[in-house]
């Protein structure tokens, strides 16, 4: 019943959240940017990485609404950092922090044309320390005053400055952003920029707003189910808004009268609609001619509406487990013992001092994971029964996994370790070996260092390999496990652990009283410290 949203929609989706964020304000002139000419004109405050993909998108994009609007909008960039003067660092490393040196020293040497420089240098975000001199150049600012304050004194002040600035503001992600002294959380492109600039305006906007096409107008109706936990799809709406900007909402929910009614004329409409949560626009959309484009690949017609293909797995008519004996689906049986309901982690008989590990293998926390497990399982002996299982789909007779065919591969030849080596876990010495370079292609090194002849494990690749896997596959997935890595405790309970400590204080906690639960590995989280560990204890893909 778990819902599981489409990985490129949900990027998508996600993208106008996303930053460069750090481990763990200023006023119009104070940072980047020329003073504007406009007294009233609204302040937007940018903080960023310069190798941040996301702060570039937002530089880009506040440059050109800066370029239009001109004195009507006063434009700040200050940049995320740590350090004093002379010694100073960023997240993407030194590279990163010779481009910060260059744009603050642009600005305070050029106001007018540093912008220019900026936006060039963002055309390879990965040259800023190098390409800020063709730029430079290419903007008409002096190259030789610019390279002696990157260089020198001037140019460390500059930025010691600015990250004191953004941490003023507490700003570790990059980009931070705030419009008129509140924070901004809307669009990232120019056109959002500008509409939320000439809104800040008031009853007299710059002549320039008037040039800003107003959005046509677009419903929309998120369909969702209150009984299914994973089915809340309200926070997807702001992000939906900042690529369909005239978008008219209307949340329905399956239990209500007209809910039902819609999901059962859009089941009707003969399209193979069943599933939710579901987004469905109005084919109006098609006339938004900068947000269709972005979602189009994504939209299918139901009815008369285009469903944005989430990629929900929730069946409103369906059994649903453990909710209190209420016979969903009519067919007599509740909760677990529906036969759809049977196999659910809730209704899973207890295995005491067994413990499942589902991972993908090119997963850097399921490579962790699987070290962590045969140091548990060395320490933990005859008091635990490993087993491990793979992560991904198949569809028209592929099996796809997150990281590429080359983790497919991988994990085939690992099933094949554990189906051809099963005793005495011998395979876990092929998997951990794996894991501590699963990049590398010699796979045949780890097999002779485990004791195990490569033509075997070939064999099995060549022959039953792939069955293997897609039944390994089609298991997590009938768990709702998607996940790397996830440990499943004595077959009733999920958690989380990279490290041999956290996997015993967990595996222990529903196994009590076992010697080997006696004595501490390493890397154990602390509860009474809200589960930190000294080392990091936890970390997903998924």
């Amino acid at each position: 019943m778990r819902s599981r949203l489409s990985p490129a929609l949900l990027a998508l989706l996600l993208l106008p959240l996303a930053a460069c964020e750090r481990a763990a304000g200023p006023k119009e002139g104070a940072g980047g940017g020329a003073a504007a000419a406009n007294p009233d004109a609204p302040t937007l405050e940018l903080f960023v990485m310069s190798q941040c993909p996301y702060g570039v998108q937002v530089v880009d994009a506040a440059a050109e609404a800066k370029k239009k609007l001109g004195p009507d909008l006063n434009l700040v960039i200050d940049y995320i950092g740590q350090g004093t003067a002379g010694n100073l660092s960023s997240m993407h490393g030194p590279s990163e922090v010779k481009g910060d040196l260059a744009q603050v020293c642009a600005r305070e040497l050029a106001p007018d044309r540093y912008l220019d420089m900026t936006v060039c240098q963002n055309q390879d975000m990965r040259s800023v320390a190098t390409n800020w001199k063709q730029c430079a150049e290419k903007s008409g600012i002096d190259v030789a005053a610019l390279g002696a304050c990157i260089d020198g004194e001037q140019g460390q002040k500059l930025l010691a400055a600015s990250f004191d600035r953004a941490k003023a503001r507490g700003a570790t992600g990059s980009p931070t952003m705030y419009l008129g002294g509140e924070k901004y959380e809307g669009g990232r492109k120019a056109r959002d920029f500008m509409r939320a600039a000439c809104a800040a305006m008031g009853e007299k906007p710059a002549a320039a707003c008037k040039e800003i096409p107003v959005p046509p107008k677009v419903s929309a109706v998120f369909l969702s189910d209150a009984r299914c936990a994973e089915c809340d799809i309200r926070g997807l709406e702001p992000r939906l808004r900042s690529i369909l900007g005239g978008i008219e909402v209307k949340h329905l929910d399956y239990g209500s009268p007209e809910g039902k009614a819609l999901y059962d004329q859009l089941v009707a409409a003969g399209a193979g609609f069943q599933h939710l949560p579901a987004v469905l626009l109005g084919p109006e959309v098609e006339k938004d001619s900068e947000g269709y484009p972005e979602i189009e690949r994504f939209l299918r017609p139901v009815g008369d509406y285009r469903e944005l293909r989430l990629g929900g797995t929730f069946d409103p008519k369906a059994e649903i487990c453990g909710n209190d004996g209420v016979d969903d689906d009519g067919d007599g049986a509740a909760d677990c013992k529906d036969k759809d309901c049977a196999e659910t982690l809730g209704c899973r008989p207890r295995k005491p001092k067994t413990l499942d590990l589902f991972v993908m293998s090119q997963c850097p926390y399921g490579a962790r994971a699987l070290i962590a497990a045969q140091e548990f399982v060395d320490h933990m002996g005859k008091d635990v029964k490993l087993s491990v299982h793979f992560i991904g789909d198949e569809q028209g007779g592929q099996l796809r996994s997150m990281h590429g065919q080359p983790e497919v591969d991988e994990d085939i030849r690992e099933i094949c370790a554990i189906d051809s080596y099963g005793k005495n876990y011998q395979w876990m010495k092929y998997l951990s070996c794996r894991s501590k370079d699963y990049k590398s292609p010699d796979w045949q090194g780890c097999a002779s260092e485990a004791g195990m002849k490569p033509e075997v494990i070939q064999a099995c690749f060549d022959g039953k390999g792939k069955k293997l896997l897609a039944q390994s596959f089609a298991f997590s997935s009938s768990l709702g496990i998607d996940a790397s890595p996830t440990f499943l405790a004595n077959n009733t309970r999920t958690f989380n652990a990279i490290t041999p400590g956290e996997i015993q204080r967990q595996y222990c906690q529903d196994n009590p009283g076992l010697a080997g639960c006696a004595t501490p590995l390493p890397g154990a989280a602390d509860p009474a410290a809200g589960g930190a560990a000294p080392a990091a204890a936890g970390g997903q893909c998924n």
